[in-house]
Formats: structure tokens, sequence, C-alpha cells
């Protein structure tokens, strides 16, 4: 592995992050906040890092091997989290470990917070926490790929290495066109937000701030009691709708945009995730109507959020940690379901759980028929056997992972249903919880160890494990080996 590109490019990833923190710092200095500092520090100290990076690295023609790849992307993500608590830090709001918490959770679009009392958090401190969910949501290394040259390096490691999915899709040939094409789709439907918010009556900050969060799937807000704050039927309904739309495939939406909706109609990943959505909504209202008598159509609207937000934001517009045993089990299987492969949502992914699902059933039917051949097809294309035993893999490390967190949590003296809950949503960054760390609660409660594993499972989840694991295998940093 060639170290100094991989400084290299590290070095122009954390130069990018600081000209993004000029955004807030300028935002501080018109509106003459405390922050001003604060901000002054975290952007020397990033840009020094960036310099010595810089100066320790070199430009090389040859593409990037599969390791260059793998190191830049989870370092980056490392490196990225870290330096973007430096304005929590700096400016005095949290110490170290809240802020790295608070940083990663930003990132990776999970939406755990531990900040209790946002009122006396200036707006370009919070703006800044927004922006890392939209930095992070489609991905730190896609965005950086898609806007800015790479002096003819192949980058197509580093975009495997932190897109989500069973599979690596392309809509075009060409990863830095793909890269462009996914962010104007990206910067696209934020803006939509951005201006359907504004006609909710949102103030064009709160509308920027919480489109930001909607479109990456984060579920900050910049208010402590989240969307329950607006207490607004139409702004709502629209968050819904663009929580669900965030949870889909944007190569897939870059598909109808070129070919028009009947590209739809052959998705099996797109309508299953549909379905998912439609059949938890009337579940969850048919239960709170008959257990806590809710008017049907308060239930409906609580549910329908709820089940948007769950599956991919964090969002929270009712206390469902409240709700029926029934309503939170439907919760719980959706923050381990997650949004669509391609998505900025988290969770396995329903490919994966339509993949998983189909195969169980080639199975039974292979049992009953053993001469027969039982094939498992996804999008009306035969998903070979490679790709469905990595679809297992995936899911016994996902819920290996899930149970570890969970029993190291326990350990810790957080009651087990709190401790799986807590588990099962980072992992899936999706941010609220139940119990100590459910709707209306925050993280600031928990131990420091419970805070640093937290902060561990944060970036497994959102890199989908493979790419940190790979990182800790010794051989992975000898020379010599080829990969």
């Amino acid at each position: 592995m060639d170290l100094k590109i991989v400084c290299y490019i590290l070095g122009r990833l954390v130069i990018a992050e600081t000209i993004i923190m000029l955004i807030p710092f300028f935002m501080a200095l018109y509106n003459g906040e405390a922050s001003i500092q604060g901000f002054a520090v975290a952007l020397g100290l990033c840009a020094s890092v960036g310099m010595v990076l810089l100066s320790n690295g070199r430009v090389r023609v040859e593409h990037l091997t599969m390791r260059e790849g793998i190191a830049i992307t989870g370092i980056g993500w490392i490196m990225a989290t870290s330096l973007g608590m430096l304005p929590f830090v700096c400016g005095g709001y949290l110490g170290v470990l809240d802020a790295w918490f608070e940083s990663i959770s930003g990132f990776t679009g999970t939406g755990a917070t531990v900040m209790e009392n946002l009122s006396v958090i200036p707006p370009s401190i919070l703006f800044w926490r927004m922006m890392t969910h939209w930095f992070g949501g489609l991905g730190i290394i896609v965005i950086f790929i898609a806007l800015l040259p790479q002096t003819g390096q192949s980058t197509v490691y580093m975009y495997n290495a932190e897109t989500t999915g069973p599979t690596r899709e392309r809509v075009l040939p060409r990863l830095r066109d793909m890269t462009k094409a996914l962010f104007q789709m990206y910067m696209m439907f934020t803006v939509i937000a951005m201006v359907v918010y504004c006609f909710c009556g949102l103030s064009l900050y709160d509308a920027v701030t919480h489109a930001m969060s909607t479109i990456g799937t984060g579920g900050f807000s910049t208010y402590d009691d989240n969307a329950m704050h607006f207490d607004n039927i139409p702004l709502e309904a629209w968050m819904t709708f663009f929580m669900i739309l965030a949870g889909g495939n944007f190569g897939l939406y870059y598909r109808v945009w070129r070919k028009g909706p009947g590209v739809i109609r052959h998705n099996s990943e797109f309508k299953a995730y549909i379905g998912i959505e439609i059949a938890a909504m009337l579940l969850i209202t048919a239960n709170l109507v008959c257990s806590m008598d809710v008017n049907p159509f308060e239930a409906f609207r609580y549910a329908s959020f709820q089940v948007g937000s769950i599956s991919t934001t964090g969002f929270v517009s009712a206390d469902f940690d409240q709700w029926p045993g029934f309503s939170k089990g439907i919760l719980l299987l959706l923050m381990i379901c997650g949004g669509c492969a391609g998505s900025t949502a988290g969770g396995m992914k329903v490919s994966r759980m339509v993949l998983l699902v189909k195969n169980a059933w080639a199975v039974v039917h292979q049992k009953l028929s053993p001469r027969r051949v039982v094939e498992v097809h996804m999008n009306g294309s035969k998903v070979d056997e490679e790709t469905l035993l990595r679809v297992g893999q995936f899911f016994f490390l996902y819920i290996l992972f899930i149970v570890f967190w969970a029993l190291l949590l326990t350990a810790d003296g957080l009651p087990v249903f709190d401790s799986l809950g807590i588990s099962i949503t980072v992992m899936g960054s999706v941010g609220p919880a139940f119990g100590v760390a459910g709707a209306t609660c925050t993280y600031a409660g928990l131990s420091v160890f419970a805070k640093s594993i937290l902060c561990v499972a944060m970036l497994l989840g959102r890199l989908e494990m493979f790419t940190l694991l790979i990182m800790l295998s010794p051989d992975f940093w000898q020379k010599g080996n080829r990969w």
C-alpha cells in the first residue's frame, strides 16, 4: 500500500471539510455569535491537518489499489468525524467524548444526540450539526468524488467501501459521472424539500436545516422537542413523504428521470419497501385505535410519520415510547430493515431482507423437491450464489453485533429492552430508541463506556462493518500483500 497517495487524498478530503466549515463560520460572523472564536480555532486546526497530510503525500498516475481505497474510506470517515467535533469542543459546548459522539451521530445520519438544551446553542453551531447530516447522508466519499477531480486515479474502491447494499449498481458507466448525477439528484431533493417546508410555515433557517436533515435521513432538529415543536399537520405529511423518498434508491430515481416511471414496476426492492411502509402504517394505526382509543385520523397521522421516520431519519412527532408493545415491536423491525440500498437511510436494507426471504423460500422448495432447481430473482434478474452468500454473511454479522453491543450495555447497567433498542438503533443509523434513549430523551445520561462503544457501533453500521473490520486485520497493513 502506498501511504503517500493515502495521505494526499486524505489531505484533500480534510481541506474540503475545512472549506465546508467556513459556511457556519461566516454565519457566526454575520450574526455576531459567541461561536466565532471556536470556529476560528477549529478551522485553523483542520487546515493545519490538511496541509500536513498534503505535504507528506504525493500524486500518482496509477489507479488506486483495493487496500488504498479501503484505507482512505475508513480513515477518512474517522478523520472527518474527529475534525467535525472541533466546533463543539473549541466553542466549549461539549466535552471531547460527547462532541465526538455528536459528530459521528451527525455524519453517520444516526441522529442520536447528547445535547440537552438546544435553545442555548448558537444557530451557527446547530447549522454545522445539520450539515454533518447532509454531507454524511449521501456519503463523504461519494460527494468528494463528485465534486473534486481525482487526477486520473480510479476511486471505485473508495466508492465501494462506502456505498451500501448487497450490489453495486451503476446508473452511468463512468463513476465520476454517476456520483455527479446522484449528487445533483440529492441537491434537487433538498432544495424542493426546503421550498415546501417554507410554504408550510417554517422560517428559511428552519426550512434549510430540516430539509438537510430529512434528505440526509439524519433526524437532528434545531429544537429539543424535534418535529413535535411545530405541531403542523401539513408539514408532518410532507416530511413523511420526503423521508420515505430519501429512503429509496437514488440510482433508481435517476433511471426514473431518464426512462420514466415504468422502471419502478420492475424494481423488487422499491415495491417491497413501499409495501412494508404501508403495512406498518396500517398495523400501528389499528393498534393505536384499538389499544389506546386514539382517534383514527390522529392515529394514522402519528403512525405514518413515525413509520417513515424510524425507517429513515429518526425524527419524532409523538412519544412512541408510550405506545403498545405491538407498535413498538413493529418500529424495532423497521429499524433493523431500514431503507433501500443506494439510499441515505441505514439499516440492513430492504434488498437484503427480500433476498433473505426469497432464499429461505427457495430452500424450502428444494427440500420438498430435491431434484428441482430453484433460482432466486431480484429486479427481474437471477441472483448468483455468491451474492446470496454475502447477504447471509452480512445478516449474521449484523445480528451478532446487535447482540454484542446490547450485552455490553446490559453489563453497564442498562435494562435489557433499552439496551437492545439502543443497539438496533445505532447499528441502523436511526437515533431514538426506547426507555433511557426514548423519543423524548437524549443519550447524555449514558456512561463514558456506553458512549464510547456506541461511537464504534455507529461507524460500523454506517460503513456496513466490513470496511472497518478489514482494517483491523494485520494482513491488511503488511507490505507485500497483493489486493
